[in-house]
């Protein structure tokens, strides 16, 4: 049996991963631990083989008055629960990064995250997380294991963030704009099965997990729609406005292109144990 530590208490993904790792009780044990405080200093690491960290700060366009806490919790955080876990004689510590240490998407332009393509984040939510990534590598050895997991958006039952303005409006507007977009995205379920495979292979390295296919903010809309019964008509009357607005944060998040290079986001073993439409529809049905 695995015992697994997941710093990050209640958190969207920490506490999903912790109920699908229940569906294999006589496996896996993982615990919870609330690192808001100090108190996690004195918590026992030596007990488990893995450390989940996902603990952190998450909005894409956050307040400048916040800057010094995006670093102190993302980045200086991340580091000293990866310190302790190491000292503490943990093989392998995961870590949860972003998408958006590449910077954001793009209206009108493809954008593919390539194995060449440099860390250029927008802001210090993602530099925070970059500089997370650079102070925990180091740490790694033979007996340390890291994984840096940088996920698009992620999306299931509960989610909030632009997956949750999309679906609040697929299930009232009567129109939508067919300005077609390109995105890489991540059901939390296809998320959960591929932590729980670097868990089994012992993985290390940077892994970029995506669903198997691209979708747009159109098909996404449809899709929720579709899944209410609710029927949206879908004009070109809006493209020449959204592009024109296309620098406003709100707006790119909704229709800018970012994908992943699918060769990046392939695994030895298939991780994606849901379609796009099963994922929507278990999305929908249990928020």
């Amino acid at each position: 049996m695995k015992r697994i530590l997941i710093t990050g208490k209640d958190s969207y993904i920490g506490s999903h991963f912790k109920n699908y790792l229940e569906e294999y009780p006589e496996d896996y044990e993982a615990i919870e631990l609330d690192v808001k405080d100090e108190g996690w200093k004195k918590y026992d690491f030596t007990q488990f083989d893995v450390v989940f960290h996902v603990a952190g700060l998450a909005h894409s366009t956050p307040d400048e008055s916040q800057k010094n806490l995006y670093y102190r919790v993302n980045t200086d955080l991340t580091y000293e629960v990866a310190k302790k876990a190491k000292a503490s004689g943990v093989k392998q510590f995961i870590f949860m990064s972003s998408i958006i240490v590449y910077g954001s998407g793009r209206i009108g332009k493809d954008r593919i995250i390539t194995k060449n393509t440099p860390l250029t984040p927008d802001n210090f939510y993602g530099d925070s997380k970059k500089q997370a990534e650079i102070k925990i590598s180091p740490l790694e050895d033979s007996n340390f294991k890291i994984v840096i997991i940088r996920p698009p958006m992620i999306y299931g039952p509960g989610s909030k963030g632009n997956y949750l303005l999309l679906s609040k409006f697929a299930r009232k507007t009567p129109i939508f704009p067919t300005l077609d977009n390109k995105r890489s995205m991540l059901f939390i379920g296809n998320l959960m099965e591929f932590i729980k495979l670097m868990i089994d292979n012992n993985e290390h390295g940077i892994f970029l997990p995506q669903n198997e296919h691209y979708t747009s903010s159109k098909d996404l809309v449809k899709q929720i729609a579709d899944t209410h019964q609710h029927k949206i008509i879908f004009i070109g009357l809006f493209n020449p406005f959204i592009k024109l607005f296309k620098k406003k944060s709100c707006i790119n998040k909704i229709f800018g292109n970012l994908m992943i290079d699918k060769n990046l986001s392939e695994y030895k073993t298939s991780y994606c144990k849901f379609s796009f439409t099963k994922s929507i529809e278990i999305t929908e049905v249990n928020s």
